[in-house]
């Protein structure tokens, strides 16, 4: 229990020191950016630091709710500023991948703290989906952008679908773990601040769980979101954890697979540090806001936010790749 503790200490000590290390980094970014823009030629009716204050407001807002929705800031991310800012789309999924993974660590330390995210869960699954989001990446940025729209709209449109037809969600029965989960040890207790009680969890189909985050981890690199709108109903609906147990375990894997897939984008040109640097910060700063949020919220909540901001976030992007809603 004790060796236990002391890991979960260190593992939130350095969460806490990568935070502040990619903070200092974007900060520097911003400050290039800005002398890059003012000699630039005006295409805008607001000048660059215009937009940046938009993204940084929007950001922070999409944090707040992105953490206890469990789904990441880069499903909101992606098709809201997509629609709604004058910027490329390969441009806008490539800081939706920083997105995603700058408020899934800053909510990291408080979702361990408070047993709401699970380091033997979020680990094998982590692994997985970080190799195969690569792929995923390379072919995102070959494809058209309209098509990827299309396919990203249409593919949350089907998680919602899923999650609102699920009977048990909240807190899903499993009646024996499987043999995989067993040998790994993925079980555990986490206080539901909510209810005022300790609950004990465990999961099962663990091997299909595996192989389904292999198609998660693509998927996310394909559309730079971070798929963390598709983790919560693998790791709630299939392997059956609790939804805020899954919500706050989502935000661990995102740290690995978007991690993976944002090098693509880097090494693409695809990341510019006007968009990315004031979308990650508004988005750190209020995933922080979002992880206190998820102790004290119902679990009931929890699920209608999450499909409200999945509906509206695949239907924007079905519309934007139709040609529909510009």
């Amino acid at each position: 229990m004790i060796d236990g503790l002391i890991s979960k200490l260190r593992i939130t000590a350095g969460l806490l020191k990568v935070n502040g290390l990619l903070l200092a980094i974007m900060s520097c970014l911003f400050i290039a950016s800005a002398y890059a823009a003012e000699s630039l030629p005006v295409t805008s009716i607001l000048p660059w630091w215009g937009w940046a204050l938009a993204l940084f407001v929007t950001c922070f807002f999409l944090g707040i709710v992105a953490v206890p929705s469990g789904v990441g800031g880069g499903v909101l991310f992606v098709p809201i500023v997509g629609g709604f800012f004058p910027f490329h789309l390969d441009f806008v999924r490539g800081a939706g991948l920083l997105v995603a993974l700058a408020s899934a660590l800053a909510a990291g330390p408080s979702l361990l703290r408070g047993g709401l995210a699970d380091i033997r869960l979020a680990l094998p699954l982590a692994v997985l989906a970080s190799a195969s989001s690569i792929a995923g990446a390379l072919m995102g940025l070959a494809l058209p952008a309209a098509l990827v729209q299309i396919a990203l709209g249409l593919t949350i449109l089907g998680i919602v679908a899923l999650m609102v037809t699920a009977k048990r969600s909240e807190f899903p029965l499993v009646q024996e773990p499987d043999r995989l989960s067993r040998a790994l040890s993925i079980h555990g207790v986490f206080h539901d601040t909510a209810q005022g009680k300790n609950i004990s969890w465990q999961v099962h189909r663990t091997p299909m769980g595996l192989f389904l985050f292999v198609f998660i981890g693509f998927i996310g690199g394909l559309f730079g979101v971070g798929a963390g709108w598709a983790n919560l109903p693998v790791l709630n609906l299939l392997m059956g954890a609790p939804i805020k147990l899954a919500a706050g375990t989502s935000g661990l894997i995102l740290t690995l697979a978007s991690s993976s897939a944002t090098w693509i984008y880097l090494n693409k040109g695809a990341v510019l540090a006007i968009i990315a640097v004031p979308s990650v910060i508004g988005m750190m700063l209020g995933a922080m806001i979002g992880a206190r949020l998820l102790h004290v919220l119902k679990a009931s909540v929890v699920r209608k936010m999450v499909i409200t901001l999945l509906l509206f976030a695949g239907l924007r992007a079905l519309l934007k790749g139709l040609g529909i809603w510009l």
